[in-house]
């Protein structure tokens, strides 16, 4: 069967059995064969480009996969996930059910859920049949195989969680003065006009605040949960609008214009047009001041009742090239090497998918002993993590904020 179907699927359709501690013998002799299929492939990995750091950390992955298994990672530098997701549609209407122009995808949310729903993705159930999947918090970390209400199926392989968390500088504002909810939020920016901002939808930063908001406003929390389309969505999104109605004209430059994306958002923080800004990395600013890219008098800070949490992840098309070299690249990036780095804030500051208890002390203490930086907060002062709701929510929203905001931007 692994001869005829190929060795970059055997994985995907082998029963394999994976322990706490390493593989059984049939599972290493075809991973062996994975990694033999991979050698001399090039991997087009699809990912968001708008940040020096994480480019970076791409790199020093594609500096490894060449000097350990002979493969070649080229970046393709992302502005929006969905470009990405439009490309494979395209081909399967073309009839391109083979060598695909994508080999990896970063990727959750609705993108996820458009490309499961349309048979775009490789698998099921690969993603545990990675070597490294043995570390994966699975038991603690509920996200990483429902993503957006939609369970992954192993068709995703997790790399990072994310919660929203907020920043100020404590030069110039007070850690007292800084809100503590969306409603606090709101009058704060009346009382402090052209200090706050988001990045304009359909950003995921800025949506992702929109949804923030959504979740505190809301009557009936579990209605997000549902697709936007069963339920009343003029009724049920009505307290968010309101809200942005009276927050708007308190924004910077009165909501004329919005940050681009979060490097343009926190770079007016920096430059002191910003009071408040926000990202989806609680070592986002830390990692900034790592890089002088931001004062270190910046501090961060979070709503006691819970701010959005969510894993991301990357996927492999259904007619990708290379598939064999994805899957050994989606098993370097949860391997603790990797994953050390990448939650170090001198190089990302992402946190680790991984749980402490599944690695060696040696690795562990790795871990621990992370300088996770100044403006970090630890994981017992983030708060609560909100369920995101249903992927379909951010597609309406997004198209209902370019409809009522848009046009005078």
């Amino acid at each position: 069967m692994i001869k005829k179907l190929g060795l970059s699927a055997a994985i995907g359709v082998a029963s394999l059995s994976l322990t706490s501690h390493a593989l059984g013998d049939s599972s290493s002799q075809i991973w062996d064969m994975v990694v033999k299929e991979a050698e001399g492939q090039t991997v087009y990995w699809n990912a968001w480009g708008g940040s020096t750091q994480i480019n970076d950390y791409i790199a020093w992955v594609g500096e490894n996969l060449e000097d350990e298994y002979d493969i070649e990672v080229v970046h393709v530098k992302l502005d929006d996930t969905a470009n990405a997701v439009s490309a494979v549609v395209a081909e399967k209407a073309a009839g391109k059910d083979e060598n695909g122009s994508i080999d990896l995808i970063w990727i959750n949310g609705e993108n996820f859920a458009s490309m499961k729903r349309q048979g775009l993705l490789y698998g099921p159930d690969w993603t545990q049949n990675l070597p490294n999947w043995q570390y994966v918090d699975v038991e603690n970390k509920p996200t990483i195989t429902t993503d957006f209400t939609i369970p992954t199926d192993g068709m995703e392989s997790p790399w990072g969680m994310a919660k929203l968390v907020f920043f100020h500088d404590s030069a110039r504002t007070s850690p007292e003065e800084m809100p503590d909810s969306a409603d606090e939020l709101l009058k704060w920016a009346a009382e402090n006009p052209g200090r706050f901002s988001y990045p304009q939808p359909p950003d995921f930063i800025g949506s992702s605040f929109l949804k923030q908001v959504l979740i505190e406003q809301v009557e009936d929390r579990s209605l997000l949960q549902q697709s936007a389309d069963e339920v009343n969505f003029e009724e049920v999104s009505k307290p968010l609008f309101d809200y942005l109605d009276e927050l708007h004209p308190n924004l910077w430059r009165e909501a004329k214009a919005f940050p681009r994306d979060y490097p343009s958002m926190s770079q007016l923080l920096a430059d002191g047009e910003l009071d408040i800004t926000f990202a989806f990395n609680p070592a986002t600013a830390s990692s900034a001041i790592a890089n002088d890219e931001l004062p270190d008098t910046v501090r961060s800070f979070t709503f006691s009742e819970g701010t959005l949490g969510n894993t991301h992840f990357v996927a492999i098309p259904y007619n990708a090239n290379a598939k064999a070299g994805a899957l050994v690249l989606a098993n370097f990036l949860i391997s603790p090497e990797a994953q050390l780095r990448k939650q170090d804030p001198a190089f990302w500051g992402d946190p680790t998918v991984l749980a402490m208890g599944k690695l060696s002390e040696e690795q562990a203490d790795a871990f621990n002993k992370l300088d996770l930086g100044v403006a970090t907060l630890r994981p017992d002062e983030l708060g609560p993590a909100l369920d995101e709701p249903h992927p379909s929510w951010m597609t309406k929203i997004e198209e209902k904020w370019l409809a009522r905001y848009g046009a005078a931007n």
